[in-house]
């Protein structure tokens, strides 16, 4: 494995939809040379063409560095470093396609934020299950409150990089560092993970809201209610309840729930104005990760014994045939409860 950020010279994105094209440049603007394999024929062409991401990241020009591929075997070629950005649900087929050719260890980074839907596991869980135990240690989180067209403006942003060894993650943070892409660096794999997925349904439930116009209260409603359903599910799921507060939790949550450039917001937003999820899933060639997400965490709360009625309601809009506003007015008109603090120490599965 690489074992000094000044070795890290090369690196392998895999994954080219707006966010690994927007971290693939990123890296190579930061003096890396970068592989961006990307599934799509015509993408690969476009950025090695017109070094242009037409399909995905229109009008954003990419560097000479950064080259496209198709293969697996290209992209890897000589690589110091592998950064994942596919969606959730292809992550396990990637990772299979790519085993035969991992030979040494990598440090990785993953940047998808989801959970798979089929066996309830995060994105480092499959690669644990995949990949050699002896990888375990370079496996990395970046997650935090980062649209990707902000990112390519050079606006401030602010993520955080968790990984289990510490060592690791101070050297991929000089990696990613700029003084306007702020990286901080953390140790909670499970919260990191977590609230990059779960804040995606809240996005989705924030879209409603607006969508519906019920106003700016329902909105904050909305978002500190959604944090209390992180924290209840990451808590049961062994996370640090204070990862929740920061980049990863409240910080992704706020953006994407406020955000209309927020693929699960918009989705949401539509959702709220009437329309149906079939005509604006064929509408958009981008992925709403929060869609998936829905069933997992809810599968996952069923299966812990954890309350999460926004996620439940958000599930029933979007597979449930029932309709926005009834979603909202079942959420409404649940019985009282009393807001109270749940300590670290406390039990996750009781509704507060």
């Amino acid at each position: 494995m690489t074992t000094t950020s000044s070795a890290i010279h090369r690196a392998a994105v895999i994954g080219a939809g707006a966010w690994g094209t927007t971290l693939a440049r990123h890296l190579a603007e930061n003096a890396l040379t970068v592989k961006l394999w990307a599934y799509e024929t015509e993408v690969v062409e476009a950025i090695n063409t017109n070094k242009e991401n037409s399909l995905f990241l229109p009008g954003v020009s990419l560097p000479a560095s950064l080259t496209a591929t198709s293969s697996f075997t290209d992209a890897l070629y000589d690589a110091d470093l592998l950064l994942l950005a596919v969606p959730s649900h292809a992550m396990r087929s990637v990772i299979n396609n790519m085993i035969p050719i991992l030979s040494e260890t990598l440090p990785i980074v993953v940047a998808t934020k989801g959970i798979e839907e089929n066996t309830l596991k995060l994105m480092t869980q499959v690669l644990n299950e995949l990949l050699p135990s002896n990888w375990a240690h370079g496996i990395t989180v970046l997650t935090g409150p980062s649209f990707a067209a902000e990112v390519c403006q050079s606006k401030p942003t602010t993520v955080l990089l968790a990984g289990q060894d510490s060592t690791l993650t101070t050297q991929l943070q000089s990696v990613f560092m700029t003084p306007v892409f702020r990286v901080y660096t953390g140790s909670d794999l499970i919260g990191a993970q977590l609230g990059g997925a779960l804040k995606n349904v809240m996005g989705i439930a924030a879209g409603v809201v607006d969508g519906l116009n019920l106003g700016a209260n329902a909105r904050a409603a909305l978002i500190t209610r959604g944090l209390a359903e992180v924290i209840r599910l990451g808590v049961a799921l062994g996370a640090d309840v204070h990862t929740f507060y920061g980049l990863s939790g409240l910080g992704d949550l706020v953006l994407t729930c406020t955000g209309s450039l927020s693929r699960n917001y918009s989705v949401g937003f539509k959702l709220g104005q009437g329309e149906s999820l079939d005509k604006i899933l064929k509408d958009t060639i981008t992925v709403a990760e929060g869609i998936r997400t829905t069933r997992a965490a809810l599968s996952l709360a069923t299966q812990l014994h954890v309350e999460m009625p926004i996620v439940q309601s958000i599930h029933a809009l979007l597979f449930e045939g029932q309709s926005a506003r009834q979603a909202v007015e079942d959420l409404m008109s649940r019985s009282a409860k009393k807001e109270t603090y749940r300590s670290p120490t406390e039990s996750p599965t009781s509704e507060k």
